[in-house]
């Protein structure tokens, strides 16, 4: 009898010690860095930096600024891509910020899941109304820069593996619907408790984040003024937006443990030089930002300006802009741009005392941008002694002309957006000197190489990338 009661309790002993090394070897195994579910706020912090830093502030905006000539290219890509040689046409150029702007929009799909009806969230009304938010300004960079993307079928790793393009037309539907959505969720009450600090743009401030979503209707109903105008509704929007630069959809670096996107393309690759065609253009105005705008090369003395599309491919030569600082921000939604945005749908209406009164105010905010420095009074003698003439005899060429200075160099995407809907629109009120503009301006960008070789359906819209010389996007007058 002892000996059976030995071996069960031998066997139980054994049973037990089995079962407890199942469950360490289940912890050890685990990887704690990768967890397989996360809380919204911590999800939504990083879509917002990569948001800022790799969409906002990456290559969209990098490629941006050579193809309006806020910036020449003077090394490596950066020059081919000024004398439209490769870069352009590649699946290569692009790719970073194509996989960033996916990633986020995966990122931000799993908030707007979790915080929705039936989530393991529901009822985070404010989180999941700036999930939407950033979903509509994801969507629209990459439908901008690209046209007909994957869309309605992306997302879906593991059940989806070659997703079909969307129409851009069909795009800009949901990101409407994507900010129609977020205002409405932003205004309800919930028990969630705010983001606070995991909010880096605003601190949780969902007043704020409502002025963001009208500010980014009010630039979305612009840029479909080709195919929709509506310029009414442009002005109803940009009312409901921000009133002052303290509103404003900044993404601030601190200089330390984060750095401004130019800043730090300048330091790790340094393929910039200061645009002959932008400089010209505010000497013609006597424009005192001129001197605020370029500083020489470190360790030169003067200033040299390298000529869009001709310069020499060197590196420590021709001067560098003077904005990218270390902490210089980066800007999702500008005061200056709501304030552009009304000074043209004005102008457009043929109400010339409220595009004035817009235009001044957009030229002001931009003169006292951080980084620029420039006073009130300075802004009011330049649009007094300058602008106001000009504007008096081409309203509309002078607001865009403005708004295209104001936007350098953090909002060379948005610069580039205006100046394809513009020509498209047949109002070709900002002159480009670069040469090569002549056959092979950018109309767009390329889809990213990632795709390019793993997705038939993006394979054959690429072709051999030639398209981007000849195809506009859909709101610029293209069938794609």
């Amino acid at each position: 009898m002892k000996k059976v009661i030995y071996i069960l309790f031998t066997a139980i002993i054994s049973l037990s010690l089995w079962s407890c090394s199942e469950k360490i070897m289940d912890e050890i195994n685990r990887n704690v860095n990768d967890p397989t579910d996360m809380v919204s706020r911590l999800i939504i912090t990083d879509a917002m930096t990569s948001s800022a830093f790799s969409v906002a502030g990456g290559d969209f905006s990098f490629y941006s600024s050579i193809y309006v000539e806020h910036n020449s290219g003077t090394w490596n890509q950066f020059y081919n891509a000024d004398i439209r040689s490769g870069e352009p046409t590649s699946s290569t150029t692009y790719n970073n910020s194509w996989n960033a702007a996916y990633a986020n929009l995966y990122s931000l799909s799993k908030v707007i899941t979790k915080c929705s009806e039936g989530g393991s969230e529901e009822g985070n009304y404010h989180t999941l109304g700036i999930a939407q938010i950033l979903s509509a300004y994801n969507l629209a960079a990459l439908t901008d820069m690209m046209g007909d993307v994957p869309w309605t079928e992306a997302l879906q790793p593991g059940e989806i593996f070659t997703p079909v393009l969307d129409k851009q037309e069909d795009i800009y539907t949901d990101i409407f619907k994507f900010l129609d959505d977020a205002i409405a969720n932003l205004d309800k009450t919930t028990i969630f408790p705010s983001l606070g600090t995991q909010d880096l743009i605003y601190g949780g401030d969902t007043d704020l984040w409502k002025k963001f979503a009208y500010g980014l209707k009010a630039r979305y109903t612009m840029r479909l003024s080709l195919k929709k105008p509506a310029y009414a509704d442009v002005i109803t929007f940009a009312n409901q937006s921000f009133t002052s630069s303290d509103e404003q959809a900044q993404f601030n670096y601190n200089g330390a443990t984060s750095q401004s996107p130019f800043y730090s393309m300048f330091q790790d690759r340094d393929y910039y030089g200061a645009s002959q065609s932008l400089h010209d253009k505010l000497v013609a105005r006597n424009d005192p930002r001129d001197d605020v705008f370029f500083i020489p090369y470190p360790g030169t003395a003067d200033l040299v300006f390298a000529p869009n599309g001709t310069s020499t491919q060197v590196q420590g030569y021709y001067s560098i802009s003077a904005l990218s600082t270390i902490t210089a921000p980066t800007y999702l939604m500008s005061y200056h741009e709501v304030e552009f945005l009304k000074a043209e749908a004005y102008a457009r209406l043929n109400n010339l005392p409220a595009a004035q009164t817009a235009l001044e105010n957009g030229i002001t905010a931009a003169f006292q941008k951080v980084n620029i420095g420039l006073t009130a009074a300075e802004a009011s003698d330049y649009f007094n002694d300058v602008v106001l003439s000009r504007f008096t005899s081409a309203p509309l060429a002078e607001v865009m002309i403005q708004k295209y200075i104001a936007f350098f160099e953090e909002e060379a995407m948005e610069a580039y957006n205006d100046y394809r809907r513009l020509k498209a629109m047949g109002d070709n009120v900002i002159t480009l000197d670069n040469p090569n503009n002549t056959s092979r301006f950018p109309l767009r960008m390329t889809y990213g190489s990632e795709d390019v070789t793993t997705n038939v359906n993006v394979r054959t819209a690429y072709g051999d990338g030639t398209y981007v010389y000849s195809e506009n996007v859909w709101w610029a007058g293209g069938t794609r």
